[in-house]
């Protein structure tokens, strides 16, 4: 295993916590107490994945976010985004920035351990076997081996989660796929996230994918579909 995350927040009680328990599953951790010093090391550092709380000192986290996915050695860093606060609006917000995934405080630290390891699964998994590139209507295609989707030759900046999503929708072109099953396809039987996340990464996903957005139809009550 050996992947190094980088955790991000400035409480001393969250980043032992999790610290202890990653270590104790085989990873390597590196902390940061603020904003500049986690983007400091997420650029020096290249960790695998960053855990990453919402409010910190001299740079909130949706900054931070904002940041990373602007910057082409960090544009596909998984990210979990942490945050202290129930409300519904954070998570989305986080979502919107480019988060993979959320936590909200407090959480366990099994919780974490296996939210950190279903996300890095997502960002480096391959599919074995024969159709490794699907190709969608002319000019959408799915590269599973290499991550990568491109669109007219153009290679789109997606998440790790947004790939996941378009590539289960391409592996059952025509048919709908429920909220509950794109859950379950991205974070495994335990997931504890919400079907609002799906619908804040397929947005994401139509808006990447610009005039092609209209590929992802969604079937009221029944989820969504790709449909050349």
């Amino acid at each position: 295993m050996n992947e190094l995350i980088l955790v991000i927040d400035d409480e001393p009680r969250i980043v032992k916590l999790a610290r202890d328990y990653l270590e104790a599953a085989g990873f390597r951790v590196l902390s940061a107490a603020d904003g500049p010093g986690g983007l400091a090391a997420a650029r020096h550092a290249r960790p695998d994945q960053v855990v990453l709380d919402l409010m910190l000192p001299g740079m909130d986290g949706l900054e931070l976010c904002r940041i990373l996915r602007s910057e082409p050695a960090t544009k596909r860093l998984p990210i979990i985004m942490l945050t202290a606060r129930a409300e519904e609006t954070d998570k989305i917000v986080g979502l919107e920035m480019g988060a993979d995934d959320y936590l909200t405080k407090p959480f366990s630290a099994r919780e974490l351990t296996a939210r950190v390891r279903a996300v890095l699964r997502r960002a480096g998994e391959t599919t074995a076997g024969p159709g490794r590139r699907t190709q969608v209507g002319a000019d959408l295609v799915i590269d599973r081996d290499r991550r990568e989707v491109t669109l007219n030759g153009v290679k789109l900046d997606l998440t790790p989660a947004e790939f996941g999503i378009l590539e289960a929708l391409a592996a059952s072109v025509g048919r709908v796929l429920s909220r509950d099953r794109l859950l379950d396809l991205l974070w495994g039987d335990g997931k504890i996230v919400t079907d609002r996340t799906i619908d804040v990464h397929i947005r994401n996903l139509r808006r990447k994918l610009g005039r092609r957005g209209d590929l992802i139809r969604n079937v009221r009550g029944a989820g969504y579909k790709l449909e050349p």
